[in-house]
């Protein structure tokens, strides 16, 4: 890198778990960082997200181990269970066998506990600068850097940018601007506090609740203080993609049929958030130039992996670690970055859609989702997610 370029920081669009990991991972490789944050202020919105081995790698390679195992809430098991006559479906135990197998727990943390972590290492680090109502309107590029154009016209220089602004990405919106896949699943969120949640589900897991074009979730988050609880349908109208205040009459009207043990979930939130869910198609280029993207606006995806804050987590590593091995020379390193991620995040896409289409299974192919994992033990079901729990540091760059 030339002495001009040296002396600029890398811009990133985006102050969320993203672009906070990102940021970090940057600093990392001894580089400054400007993060350009849209809102007035840097916070998440949401409520629980789960966090399989993957992610622990992710924070303890970010530095922020302690900051975010301190934080989350360590369950048992995995359980699933249909929603329509309570039968066990499966149940994977994610104890002492679990942690071995893949060097790492499963947990639940509140989202904003994770980016509470990621913020408290950006601000140790002295190395990032963070803008607020700082929302990205278009990038130039030239052969010694980018400019980012904000929303009121200001001009912002950096020696490359990532492009962590989320599900409806400017970024990507410049250099793709492909069309979003409305699913037509709704999702809504709450937060519950222990003395208002049933006795009888407060258990230590992750639990799923699966039924005909509906499941529901629930789990402790914040010491077992409060619970999580994810409800999503299969909306009787054509949605956008939005996130909206909910209608505690609408989420009722949903859920006939299901058992009173799972329904009542739904009768006890205050308030819900509602999101109507898309994802956009895998793409095989998310590099151009010294501009990339990472995180939601690389590969958003649907919910029903539980992925898309650890792949975030994960790219953001990744791309560290690009960088180290390319000496921080930004082109080489982005391009071997994207060859690293787009086979992995695409699988990520495809197979939550497919995992959405079993949950939701009715008729036969609900019995034939109930027989799938019968009789599976823990070891074949630890095989069967090698695939996604098994990514490490050491192993996340492709050759």
């Amino acid at each position: 890198m030339n002495e001009q370029t040296d002396s600029l920081p890398v811009l990133v669009a985006g102050g969320g778990i993203g672009g906070l990991a990102a940021a970090l991972a940057l600093t990392r490789q001894g580089l400054k960082v400007t993060v350009l944050e849209q809102a007035a202020e840097l916070g998440e919105i949401g409520a629980g997200i789960q966090l399989g081995p993957n992610a622990f790698a992710a924070f303890d390679a970010l530095g922020i181990g302690p900051k975010a195992r301190g934080r989350a809430v360590y369950t048992d098991e995995m359980v699933m269970h249909d929603a329509l006559d309570e039968s066990l479906v499966g149940r994977i135990p994610v104890g002492e066998a679990f942690r071995q197998r893949f060097g790492n727990p499963y947990a639940v943390i509140h989202r904003a506990d994770v980016h509470l972590s990621l913020l408290e290492g950006a601000q140790e680090s002295g190395r990032i600068e963070v803008r607020t109502s700082t929302a990205v309107a278009h990038v130039e590029q030239d052969d010694a850097g980018v400019t980012v154009i904000d929303a009121n016209g200001g001009r912002h220089r950096g020696a490359a940018l990532i492009g962590a602004d989320g599900v409806k990405s400017a970024v990507r919106a410049q250099y793709v601007n492909d069309p979003a896949r409305v699913s037509g699943h709704v999702v809504y969120r709450a937060v519950v506090d222990k003395q208002d949640f049933p006795a009888d589900l407060q258990w230590n897991a992750a639990s799923i609740w699966v039924g005909p074009n509906c499941h529901l979730v629930h789990y402790p988050l914040r010491g077992g203080e409060q619970y999580n609880v994810v409800v999503t349908f299969h909306s009787r109208q054509a949605e956008q993609w939005s996130v909206t205040e909910g209608s505690r009459e609408e989420v009722q009207s949903y859920f006939d049929g299901i058992c009173p043990r799972a329904r009542q979930l739904i009768d006890l939130p205050k308030s819900w958030k509602r999101w109507a869910t898309a994802d956009r198609e895998p793409i095989g280029q998310w590099t151009f130039g010294r501009a990339t993207l990472l995180g939601d606006a690389a590969h958003p995806t649907l919910q029903y992996l539980a992925q898309g804050a650890c792949m975030a987590l994960e790219d953001a590593v990744t791309l560290g670690e690009a960088l180290r091995v390319h000496g921080n020379a930004f082109e080489p390193a982005f391009a071997h970055y994207q060859r690293s991620r787009i086979a992995r995040t695409a699988r990520i896409v495809l197979s939550a859609r497919e995992m959405g289409r079993i949950f939701h299974a009715k008729g036969v192919e609900r019995l034939v989702r109930n027989d799938l994992w019968k009789g599976r033990s823990p070891e074949r079901f630890y095989d069967a997610l090698e695939w996604l729990y098994g990514w490490r540091v050491d192993n996340c760059l492709a050759d």
